[in-house]
């Protein structure tokens, strides 16, 4: 099962779409051109519209060169892609696409191995399953896997029907549930932070961590995506899936071994000891913001009511930051803050753990202030570790001075970390699930974020826009923290 080299046809369907073309295409190839695909490989397009192989591989190729700045110099990549125009209704259609994965079979010397790529709208995901199963697409001598983009559902209600209807098709063991979060170096790197190292493991629980803070920031507002992004706003599109599993590795007891099975059941756990948040409760523990009009990379942009596609009255969340408590015997008492937003100051994702302060401080008789000990993951754009420590600052007097400790991952070069889906394709071919999200994380997420999108929907934010482009989201986000006592890190970002 877990070959080096796996055999496998994949099938994409919505391969005219952005997400292939992007990064499904060149992540094929980046494994192809690491040696970890062999010749026995194939890829069918599956769309609507209506295109020859040669069409197909002359807009693969494309994609390919975009993104790696290279030309093709040889076609014997490209000749392992083909195209079936696909009406996701018609049964015959169906038939004509089992014939043509036959053939490849036999061709490619691909023992019956299938991924089904489901990279478009999810309310096809039912109708596609159905058919490939009642079709005998499914019906194959190798294994078969489905790979779904999120959204997985818009809520706990749709994500159950969703559910029962692709495991009429697929078991939950062959359901590989994409968040390319989890396919990000650093934030594998989590649990290496924290289970290989004598100086953390000790230390990860709620008498020495103050407080941890997660921020996914971007700088980009919602580009072509005003329809969909409209509809669904940033708790559903990046608190739900993203900021949640970052939480449950940060938080999730040391698993008894590293498979899939205990790490996420490990994880599970976390996502159930969540503090649910009553309907009266969620101004207290949440904050929304919408952005106006401002200036990003000194250009002036407008805000997310004049965006296309979006509702100029639009009661849509772009921010969302929020205090997460953990009721177990590890994490009692220490708030996860998160926060994420489209068109703030920078592009970025990292996570802060701030330690407690020293019980009783011998320097703040010399020293005006003293920086607590921080321990901060950078996900991207750069990749890393920083850990802030104090020290003497030189000369006579005995004041302390903030020093870090800096590891930087994709600062050497030469080093070119992976693309987070190119690693998931080639887990989800050498079946290993493990950096896919389970059924029982996805009820659980939803479970916790549903009576917050119940209140934000059933109550018009009298203050959007609330926080310019630009900057790193509403006051209120500031204040969540302050009246605990705590900041966010760095500082300097909210002039404080």
């Amino acid at each position: 099962m877990n070959n080096m080299n796996p055999k496998s046809l994949i099938v994409i369907f919505g391969a005219t779409g952005d997400l292939a073309k992007r990064k499904l295409f060149p992540s094929i190839y980046k494994l192809y051109q690491k040696g970890k695909l062999t010749e026995e490989f194939a890829v069918v397009g599956v769309a609507r519209r209506p295109l020859s192989h040669e069409e197909f591989r002359s807009y693969v190729r494309q994609s390919v060169e975009d993104s790696t700045s290279q030309e093709l110099k040889s076609d014997t990549f490209i000749s392992h892609f083909y195209y079936h125009s696909l009406d996701v209704t018609s049964t015959a259609s169906y038939q004509e696409l089992k014939s043509l994965l036959e053939r490849l079979d036999e061709a490619y010397n691909v023992p019956g191995n299938r991924i089904f790529y489901l990279a478009m709208a999810p309310e096809f995901f039912g109708t596609i399953t159905a058919h490939l199963k009642s079709e005998g697409l499914t019906a194959t001598n190798g294994w078969k896997r489905l790979v779904i983009e999120k959204p997985f559902g818009h809520d706990l209600k749709t994500a159950q029907q969703l559910n029962q209807e692709i495991r009429k098709a697929f078991s939950e063991k062959e359901i590989f549930r994409i968040d390319h979060y989890l396919g990000k170096e650093m934030v594998q790197n989590i649990e290496v932070i924290r289970f290989a190292n004598a100086i953390f493991e000790p230390l990860w629980n709620n008498r020495f961590i103050a407080n941890i803070q997660i921020t996914s920031s971007e700088t980009l507002g919602v580009e072509d995506r005003g329809r969909y992004y409209d509809h669904s706003g940033a708790l559903r599109d990046m608190v739900q899936n993203h900021m949640l599993q970052m939480v449950a590795l940060l938080a999730m007891e040391p698993p008894i071994k590293l498979t899939t099975d205990e790490i996420r059941s490990e994880k599970v756990k976390v996502l159930r000891a969540l503090r649910p948040i009553a309907h009266d409760e969620v101004e207290q523990y949440f904050v929304r913001g919408q952005y106006g009009k401002g200036i990003v990379k000194g250009k002036e942009v407008v805000g997310y009511r004049e965006e296309n596609n979006v509702d100029p009255n639009s009661n849509t969340e772009t921010f969302v930051a929020g205090k997460l408590m953990i009721d177990n015997f590890r994490w009692a008492g220490v708030p996860f803050y998160i926060r994420t937003g489209k068109r703030m100051t920078e592009k970025s994702t990292k996570i802060v753990v701030q330690f407690k302060d020293v019980p009783m401080n011998l320097y703040y008789r010399t020293s005006e202030t003293i920086s607590p000990n921080l321990l901060v993951i950078h996900i991207q754009p750069d990749e890393g570790i920083t850990l802030h420590l104090n020290a003497k600052k030189s000369g006579e007097t005995m004041k302390t001075t903030p020093i870090k400790l800096d590891y930087c991952n994709n600062c050497i070069d030469g080093i070119n970390t992976p693309e987070a889906y190119e690693k998931l394709l080639y887990d989800c071919m050498r079946g290993d699930a493990t950096n896919f999200t389970h059924w029982d994380e996805v009820a659980a997420s939803w479970s916790f974020i549903d009576p917050i999108s119940e209140v934000w929907e059933n109550t018009k934010a009298a203050d959007f826009p609330n926080y310019e482009a630009g900057s790193m989201g509403p006051k209120a986000a500031d204040e969540l923290l302050k009246k605990d006592g705590f900041y966010w890190w760095p500082i300097h970002y909210n002039g404080l």
